[in-house]
């Protein structure tokens, strides 16, 4: 029987690679990655898949970064956390690729959530317990982890990697340890697809321990007795090998497609936005919020949710917070929420002071697994509720901003948005204002775009 992990379940059972710019054009991208892997053609197409948290999207493009075929699909109802129901989602995507555009596929990545965590047999693949999700907190783990890991580090948090990896081999039998590996979501599903166990990537390791800036785990980390437990890490749109046949044969996909490694979600919007200069910064506002800045100094501090991913020799500098467009859903339907908007004056602050959590607990700007959602008092106007829960995410998200430059970051200049919320012009508006810089819809807003650039730009040399 595999180990329960005693952590707050609810209710649920850097480095981009030398030569890539997210701002320079697919045509340069691609036929950097056709000149050092002869397997892609010049008609190859390129598949990025976003896994988020309550569904997954498939973008294909051509070499010019064009969209060339969409899909998105939610996780099965009766059980959205469970690994199966990713797989058969991800499955279900690639068939639903227009089978002209699935046979020149030539490379594909994937992004996940970060710090959802999945523990696996080395040998078989085989579950050793079911996933943890990104906003599941195994702060039990805690006090040993402040006993290993230096003081503010990123993995000082009840939701990180390292937290929940630990929690696990606390409670699990020897002859599963033995076996065991750490994979993170988008490993996982990359690996039903080339094959291969252990291999993951700068970003999605960064809550485990791994260093971006040294580009290995840290000695602290590597002699734990869970040390063999951690992946190989290689940046992320590094080409990993090829499909395996079983997967090419049964969806129609070339025998030489390659698959990159990942990303996570935040990261993979991030580069949908094509942001480059240093103070310039994406907000993803899907289910949850995620901000990313561009700065050149790199800010660590697990106090606050703080973190440092390493891109093009600057630091992307962020956090992810539990708030979002999951609270929304709760109240509204999606018809709902435009019509209401519409009623909005975004000019005009609301008077309502919330803080919209789905449950206990938040990451970023404040750690605090016991922080209760603020959603009183509810007046009897729909659209002053929703006013005052827009108004009040986009204070959460100006705050995020301020506390990172407050520790040292880039001074903000310009938000680019990312994620479903980006359509809501209402809700730019009031960000606008209560940021107080320019804030724009990104001109590609969905993570499986960045996720296909990175499969664009494929690294040719398969590992």
């Amino acid at each position: 029987m595999a180990p329960a992990l005693a952590c707050s379940l609810g209710n649920a059972p850097g480095s981009l690679g030398q030569g890539f710019s997210p701002r320079r054009s697919g045509r340069f991208a691609a036929t950097a990655a056709a000149d050092s892997n002869p397997s892609l053609h010049s008609s190859s197409l390129f598949a990025g898949f976003d896994f988020g948290t309550s569904g997954a999207r498939v973008v294909v493009i051509d070499k010019e970064g064009e969209i060339l075929a969409e899909r998105k699909r939610q996780y099965p109802a009766e059980n959205p956390a469970a690994a199966s129901g990713w797989k058969a989602t991800l499955f279900a995507l690639l068939e639903e690729i227009p089978v002209a555009f699935r046979a020149r596929v030539g490379s594909i990545c994937l992004d996940g959530t970060s710090a959802t965590t999945m523990i696996v047999d080395r040998n078989t693949g085989e579950l050793l317990s079911r996933p943890v999700l990104y906003n599941e907190s195994c702060s039990q783990s805690l006090p040993f982890v402040h006993q290993i890991a230096p003081a503010n580090h990123t993995v000082l948090t009840g939701t990180s990697t390292l937290c929940k990896m630990v929690a696990w081999w606390q409670r699990a039998e020897k002859e599963q340890r033995k076996n065991a590996i750490l994979m993170h979501q988008a490993d996982w599903l990359l690996y039903l697809l080339h094959g291969r166990l252990g291999i993951s990537d700068y970003n999605n390791a960064l809550k485990v321990g791994f260093d971006p800036e040294t580009e290995e785990y840290p000695d602290w980390l590597r002699k734990q007795e869970f040390g063999d437990m951690l992946p190989n890490v290689i940046e992320p749109g590094a080409v990993v090998g090829k499909v395996t046949s079983t997967i090419a044969t049964t969806f129609g996909l070339p025998s030489n497609c390659v698959v990159c490694t990942g990303t996570t979600d935040s990261i993979a919007a991030f580069l949908a936005a094509r942001a480059t200069e240093p103070g310039e910064a994406v907000t993803s506002l899907g289910s949850t919020l995620a901000v990313k800045l561009i700065s050149t100094e790199r800010v660590d501090d697990a106090r606050y949710g703080v973190y440092s991913h390493r891109i093009q020799g600057q630091w992307l500098v962020g956090g992810a917070s539990n708030t979002g467009g999951i609270v929304l859903r709760q109240y509204f339907s999606d018809k709902e929420l435009d019509v209401l908007s519409h009623a909005i004056n975004p000019n005009k602050p609301s008077v309502l002071d919330y803080y919209p959590l789905p449950s206990t607990g938040e990451r970023f700007p404040v750690a605090d697994p016991n922080l209760e959602p603020r959603l009183d008092p509810r007046p009897p106007s729909d659209v002053e509720f929703l006013h005052g829960l827009l108004e009040s995410i986009a204070r959460i998200e100006a705050r995020a901003y301020k506390l990172l430059g407050d520790l040292g970051s880039t001074k903000l200049r310009a938000v680019f948005t990312s994620g479903g919320g980006s359509k809501n012009h209402v809700w730019e508006r009031i960000r606008q204002r209560v940021l107080g810089v320019p804030v724009s819809a990104s001109q590609h807003t969905e993570a499986a775009y960045g996720a296909a650039l990175l499969a664009l730009q494929g690294s040719g040399s398969i590992q």
